[in-house]
């Protein structure tokens, strides 16, 4: 038997990696003059119109017909665009289909006494779904204290219609029509005498996408359309009964225990838990919620990772995808971005994906106007925030500083290579100890209970393993040989006209002149100062050894105070040899506490004043004393936002980290690619604000 499936969709064809990862064959593209290999598998959508081709291919040729469908959870908005988080692959029927079995009513059929694991494995689900009210569709808000107000109805009982989408495959496969439907809130209004109906539309209709069968019909008194987006377990949770045809919303109404009324022959009906008014001769078996749930969530449909796209279990997806769905739900308000350059901007939006979409401008006065009239907030970039802050401050609007995360790229910000993690800081930014940050803000206040400190525990050990740091150059640099008995002293440098050195270097910013290194050249001088016998090493900011930006220490000044200058790719290669860091407000000396080497600092950085470093100019606000696994929670896990390069989704930082190091393996080619890609748009941006002049 061929191990090859055919897909002849297009729209299947973009999950052919899924299809493959799921059903453990190779897929091949199907078309009218391409042949179909002997044996072969074909897949389809389900029982759709649109897979009426591929299976009748498959009866033609008396080949297998694999049925393929969205899951149960599927993705935090409808539609197309977004992955899905599961998959049903079917191959005797679909689980829509009452006309023939399928798989799952095969395994409902013949369900025996559930196994205690697999009853234990029942219940954790239900209480994870329910707990966490996820559905097929996720972007409505779990919570939802407006349905109070607008479903009041004294002590009247509410009973929830579910309206679906117009033609539906799952209509007719649930041995129902249009006519179904009328009498579904006939029933609902005749069987309720004072109850109030609510109509909920579905998620397609409510975005208008499509149209549904009680979208555009005159409804009897009493009934109310609940048209907007809600999450359906904040819905059921309000209601006494549900009236279904053949609507998912039926069968977690059943799994939050709700009494369901069955118009049509959905999966979850005919096996004794609903109330039907049609029969499936062919289910005779009766099973308990436990038993459905199992079949349906464990036995039926497959998972995939959010990222990876490889099969996973069922509690992990349900935990992605609530991941994601916060991440969705959290950019709820609207950003109007100002003066961020054009090669950022794809990012900033991918950063920002919500409910609402991000705007950008040139125009402060655009800008604000916008803010104000959506209620909404301005974001901008470090420098340009700090210039603008009196006048949105001003104005009553919030202000969201934007900077790159502690965890960037493979390769230079200053080369145009998109990054991997931005902040988003509504209070001030990390590297200003003028005021207080968001990031000090989860220093100060949070309680790191277990789970995020074994999250950073585990997170260290990756990036010491995996000798992974804020650029992450590919290149292996030749090993530098110390004399012995010497103390070896790293100093690192920075850009010197940057914000975290002027904001954050104390004394050190204006101490020497600008083209002769500034507070670089500074640094060095006391470094040497304080260990006049030490090896000391010097290593230019990457950015300033790639002469892009400011701070380059003329070698005659540098050798006066280091015995070695350091322009190796990577500063970790030379911080493993270092007995300690003296540093400015620099990055390498948090990457230094994390490998345990200890940190003298002469600035104010975001890592100082929390008993893990000798601070030369102690920040007053800081008083609280934190572990290293706290500082790296609150500096890589809970502060800043992660973007996974490949699907261009929100991730965890241990996504990000295991791109960058898959990426630094591959060498430059694929940042290469990327940082290309924005040069591009830079230079195109560029062409256009020209000609428009």
């Amino acid at each position: 038997m061929s191990k090859q499936v055919v897909i002849f969709s297009p729209g299947l064809w973009r999950l052919e990696r899924e299809v493959a990862a799921l059903s453990g064959l190779a897929p091949v593209r199907g078309g009218r003059w391409r042949p179909v290999p002997a044996g072969a598998t074909v897949a389809g959508w389900g029982h759709k119109p649109t897979a009426a081709h591929a299976r009748a291919v498959a009866a033609k040729r008396k080949l297998a017909y694999l049925a393929v469908e969205d899951g149960w959870l599927r993705s935090v908005r409808p539609g197309p665009d977004e992955p899905p988080s599961s998959l049903v692959l079917d191959r005797s029927g679909i689980y829509y289909d009452a006309h023939a079995p399928s798989d799952l009513e095969t395994m409902l059929e013949t369900a025996g006494e559930l196994a205690a694991a697999d009853r234990a494995n029942a219940e954790a689900a239900l209480d994870l779904l329910r707990r966490q009210r996820l559905s097929k569709y996720n972007d409505a808000p779990p919570d939802d204290d407006t349905l109070d107000r607008e479903l009041s109805a004294g002590s009247a009982p509410l009973v929830l219609v579910a309206d679906q989408t117009f033609g539906d495959a799952s209509i007719s496969g649930g041995l129902a029509d249009a006519g179904s439907f009328a009498r579904m809130v006939a029933a609902a209004v005749a069987e309720n005498p004072g109850a109030r109906i609510v109509v909920k539309l579905h998620p397609d209709v409510t975005s208008g996408r499509k149209r549904g069968y009680l979208d555009r019909v005159a409804l009897p008194p009493g009934c109310t359309v609940l048209s907007r987006r809600v999450n359906p377990w904040a819905l059921l949770e309000r209601v006494d009964k549900v009236y279904t045809v053949s609507s998912q919303l039926g069968f977690e109404a059943l799994m939050a225990g709700r009494h369901v009324e069955c118009f049509g022959m959905p999966f979850y009906a005919g096996w004794g838990l609903t109330d039907d008014r049609l029969t499936c001769a062919r289910r005779t078996n009766r099973v308990d919620l436990a038993q459905l749930v199992h079949a349906a969530c464990f036995g039926y449909c497959r998972y995939l990772d959010a990222w990876r796209r490889q099969e996973t279990d069922f509690f992990t997806a349900a935990e992605q995808l609530d991941f994601l769905r916060q991440r969705y739900l959290g950019n709820s308000r609207p950003v109007t971005g100002y003066r961020i350059t054009a090669w950022k901007r794809r990012t900033v939006r991918a950063f920002l994906d919500g409910p609402r979409p991000v705007g950008f401008t040139r125009s402060l006065d655009r800008a604000i106007a916008h803010v104000r009239a959506r209620n909404g907030a301005v974001a901008a970039w470090g420098t340009t925030a700090r210039r603008i802050a009196d006048r949105v401050h001003g104005a009553g609007l919030e202000l969201v500083t934007v900077e790159d995360g502690f965890l960037r790229s493979v390769g230079l910000g200053a080369s145009f290579t998109p990054a991997f993690s931005y902040v988003f800081d509504a209070s001030g930014i990390y590297y200003d100890p003028a005021r207080p940050s968001d990031l000090e803000h989860i220093l100060q206040s949070t309680r790191f209970d277990g789970p995020v400190i074994e999250r950073a525990r585990a997170l260290i050990e990756t990036l010491i393993g995996q000798g992974l740091t804020k650029y992450n150059p590919a290149a292996a640099a030749a090993a530098l040989q110390p004399p012995h008995g010497r103390d070896i002293v790293l100093v690192p440098g920075q850009v010197a006209d940057d914000e975290a050195v002027r904001l954050g270097g104390a004394d050190l910013y204006d101490a020497e002149p600008m083209d002769q290194g500034g507070a670089n050249l500074a640094l060095l001088k006391r470094a040497r100062a304080r260990h006049p016998g030490a090896f000391v090493i010097f290593r230019p900011h990457p950015d300033v050894a790639a002469g892009l930006r400011a701070g380059h220490v003329p070698e005659r000044l540098a050798r006066q105070s280091a015995d070695h200058i350091d322009d190796g790719p990577s500063i970790l290669d030379t911080l493993q040899l270092a007995d300690r860091v003296e540093t400015l407000t620099s990055l390498a000396g948090f990457e230094a506490l994390i490998r345990g080497t200890p940190v003298t600092v002469h600035g104010q950085p975001f890592y100082s004043g929390w008993g893990l470093t000798e601070d030369l100019a102690p920040p007053a606000r800081r008083r609280r004393k934190l572990g290293i696994e706290e500082l790296v929670a609150g500096v890589l896990i809970l502060y800043p936002r992660y973007l996974d390069p490949v699907t261009r989704r929100a991730c965890p930082v241990e996504v990000a980290v295991e791109r960058l190091a898959d990426m630094r393996r591959q060498g430059p080619r694929l940042s290469d690619r990327l940082r290309h890609g924005a040069g591009h748009l830079v230079a195109r941006s560029r062409h256009l604000f020209v000609s428009r002049k």
